[in-house]
């Protein structure tokens, strides 16, 4: 959080990111002949915001398919008295809600806190469904899932809330049951065809979720390594071991991120387990690739997301942890480049929580935390 008026415009300044190989574990990995893109930070964009906007903490990022990005942040992580007094021209909260085009144009900008019944206690996620309507969630008990119209206007939630808490008190987890009932949405991805939406349940509990998109009926649900809701055990977090240890048996929380490749593959951010896993869409696992295994605290697999070719022969992973975005080859886990590294300066992050790609390539990552940033990262070649 920012104690000073430089510290918040710092937070809307557009930073940078910088190329090279990567380590991941104890083996290195070395792009091919035809390897990937290197990326080269977009410093123009996004256009300086009006009305002396400045944003809280980036928690959601989305690129819809005619290529507009949606970008979710926390106005209530910018308080009144972090606003320097006596300035001629002072600054206020951004809308909850921005959309921005791949020139950096603000397109549309909106929601605030408690603007509707249900409002997230804290917005996490946002995603868009083919029509074009919006859909935001948060990560706390009693949050739920919003839809809105691209403009704002309030359609329904999803899902009926889960109990609120007394600040101070820990809601207990409950991994076996299945109601609707939304305890904190960590990420969500939408499978239009089949009329599914796959639910990162992983602040509360340690699980991925799958309802029926129209209907919100309960289809299925599983744990690390495809364990059955009925085997996860509730008996808090397990511990994140080392290179050499054996795998946890259950999630870590938070369980991050949730996305569905072109191949209808679906994976899993283990965030604090410092893994993603590869299940098919009925839950089967297939595979686990750790980054930076031995990473102790906040952990490194925020958010999931693929390269745009037909293949989706990479995919990029947002590590909040050590402050870069590792590109991995999709097949092997193996890491072919990092992008970023830690700083404030440009070709740096601070607590980066998510990164999307465009259809043309182009990378776009948020921060939470002191930064508060979004920027943009073009391929070179």
């Amino acid at each position: 959080m920012q104690s000073s008026l430089s510290h918040i415009l710092k937070a809307s300044a557009a930073v940078v990111g910088l190329c090279c190989l990567a380590v991941l574990g104890t083996g290195t990995a070395a792009p091919a002949a035809e390897g990937p893109a290197k990326y080269k930070y977009d410093p123009d964009w996004p256009k300086p915001l009006p009305n002396h906007w400045i944003l809280g903490g980036i928690t959601g990022l989305f690129v819809d398919k005619e290529d507009h990005i949606w970008v979710l942040n926390r106005p209530r992580d910018l308080k009144v008295d972090e606003v320097a007094k006596g300035e001629a021209e002072c600054c206020s909260a951004a809308p909850a809600v921005l959309e921005f085009d791949t020139a950096g144009n603000l397109l549309k900008a909106w929601g605030k806190p408690d603007m509707v019944p249900g409002w997230p206690s804290s917005e996490h996620t946002i995603f868009t469904d083919n029509e074009g309507n919006v859909y935001i969630a948060g990560a706390q008990p009693g949050d739920t899932i919003l839809k809105f119209t691209a403009d704002g206007k309030f359609v329904k939630d999803f899902g009926h809330r889960g109990p609120k808490v007394p600040r101070g008190q820990m809601q207990k987890e409950d991994n076996q049951q299945t109601d609707l009932l939304l305890r904190g949405v960590a990420a969500a991805t939408l499978d239009e065809a089949a009329g599914e939406i796959y639910i990162a349940d992983g602040y509360l509990n340690k699980r991925v979720m799958v309802y029926d998109w129209n209907t919100g009926a309960f289809k299925r649900g599983w744990g690390a390594y495809g364990k059955p809701l009925s085997e996860i055990s509730n008996d808090g977090q397990p511990d994140v071991g080392k290179d050499g240890d054996p795998p946890a048996k259950d999630f870590k929380s938070p369980v991050h991120a949730v996305r569905i490749s072109k191949d209808g593959l679906v994976y899993v951010g283990d965030r604090s387990g410092n893994r993603i896993q590869v299940f098919t869409t009925q839950g089967k696992f297939l595979k686990e690739f750790f980054i930076r295994r031995n990473t102790r605290v906040r952990g490194t697999a925020g958010s999931v997301d693929f390269s745009p070719d037909p293949q989706q022969k990479y995919i990029f992973v947002a590590d909040i942890a050590n402050a870069t975005v590792w590109e991995l080859d999709r097949q092997t886990g193996q890491v072919v480049q990092r992008i970023g590294h830690p700083g404030r300066e440009g070709g740096a992050f601070v607590l980066l929580h998510v990164a999307f790609m465009d259809s043309k390539g182009n990378l776009y990552t948020g921060e939470v935390g002191e930064t508060s940033r979004v920027q943009k990262f073009s391929p070179v070649n």
